[in-house]
C-alpha cells in the first residue's frame, strides 16, 4: 500500500487528537512553546468543526486521546512523517515533546503502518518541516529541525526516489509548513520573499505577502480545495482569486498554541 506520495492529492485518512484536558493543563507556556493558554470550550468546538469539515469531504478521521502531560500532542503532524513506504520516526526538536514520538508510533503500529526510517541523535526533525510533492520532497531546516536531521531525512527520502530540496526556515515561521502548503499536485501556496526561485522549479506558485507564522499554512482536501484558518484572510482572498475553493474554519485557539491547520492533522493516506 502507498500511503502519502504528495500533499497535493485528495485526503483520504487522517489522525487527529482532540483537545480534552492536556492542551489546557499548561504550567509553563515557554517550556511547551505555547503563546497563550487556550479557552477549553472554544478549542473543543473549533476542533470539532475541523473534524466535521473533513468528514464532510469523505475523509476518514481517526481521533486518538491526548498524551498525558503533553499539551502539544494535539498537534499530531509534527510527530511523524507518513511516506509512500510508511512512517518516518521523528526526533522532536522541542525537548518537552520528545516523548511524543513513541506515543504516536504505538498508534501507527496498531494500524499496521510500517516504519520507513528514523531520525537518530544528534539529529532533530519535526513533521511540519517536511512536505512531499510527488517526485519532490521539500525539507526545511528550522529551530526544530537541525542540520543533522536534514541530512538524515534527505538520505531516507532519496532512498524512496524523492528529489530533496532543502531550505532554511526564517523567523517567525516555526516550520516550513507555516510558509508554504500544497493546494494541488503541482500547485503551491507560498509566502513571498522567503524561497529562492529554483526551490519551486516546475511548480505553479500562488504567492502571498508575508504575514504571521502560519500565513502559508492550509490543509489540502483535494485538488484546489483547502481548509484555512478563517483569520487568514490574506491567503483566503488570494487562493480564491486563483480558483481555489476555501473552507474557512476558526482555529484561533490553536494559533494561541503556535499551531496552524496542518499541525492538527497527520495525513495517513492520500490518493488521486
Amino acid at each position: 500500500m502507498e500511503y502519502i506520495k504528495s500533499e497535493g492529492l485528495s485526503l483520504v485518512r487522517v489522525m487527529v487528537c482532540s483537545p480534552e484536558k492536556e492542551y489546557f493543563n499548561i504550567k509553563n507556556t515557554d517550556e511547551h512553546n505555547i503563546s497563550e493558554i487556550p479557552d477549553p470550550e472554544k478549542a473543543k468546538k473549533q476542533h470539532e468543526m475541523l473534524r466535521e469539515t473533513m468528514i464532510g469531504f469523505g475523509v476518514d478521521v481517526i481521533d486518538i486521546p491526548e498524551m498525558p502531560g503533553h499539551p502539544n500532542s494535539v498537534f499530531t503532524r509534527d510527530t511523524a512523517v507518513i511516506t509512500p513506504r510508511g512512517y518516518i520516526r521523528m526526533r522532536m526538536g522541542l525537548p518537552s515533546r520528545r516523548n511524543e514520538g513513541k506515543w504516536i508510533e504505538s498508534h501507527l503500529e496498531e494500524m499496521c503502518i510500517p516504519c520507513a526510517g528514523e531520525i537518530e541523535p544528534p539529529g532533530t526533525a519535526e513533521g511540519g518541516d517536511v512536505i512531499l510533492a510527488g517526485k519532490v520532497a521539500f525539507v526545511g531546516m528550522s529551530g526544530r529541525t537541525n542540520f543533522e536531521g536534514v541530512i538524515q531525512l534527505t538520505k531516507i527520502l532519496e532512498s524512496m526516489g524523492y528529489q530533496v530540496r532543502t531550505t532554511e526556515v526564517p523567523t517567525p515561521y516555526l516550520h516550513l509548513g507555516g510558509a508554504m502548503s500544497m493546494v494541488a499536485p503541482g500547485r503551491i501556496l507560498s509566502v513571498e520573499g522567503i524561497f529562492s526561485s529554483p526551490f519551486f522549479a516546475e511548480f505553479e506558485v500562488i504567492n502571498i505577502a508575508p504575514g504571521d507564522f502560519v500565513s502559508g499554512n492550509v490543509i489540502c482536501l483535494k485538488e484546489n480545495r483547502v481548509i484555512a484558518h478563517d483569520g487568514n484572510q490574506m491567503a483566503i482572498s488570494k487562493l480564491e482569486k486563483f480558483g481555489v475553493k476555501v473552507e474557512a474554519v476558526d482555529l484561533s485557539e490553536f494559533i494561541r498554541g503556535n499551531g496552524g491547520p496542518t499541525c492538527l492533522i497527520m495525513p495517513l493516506e492520500r490518493r488521486e
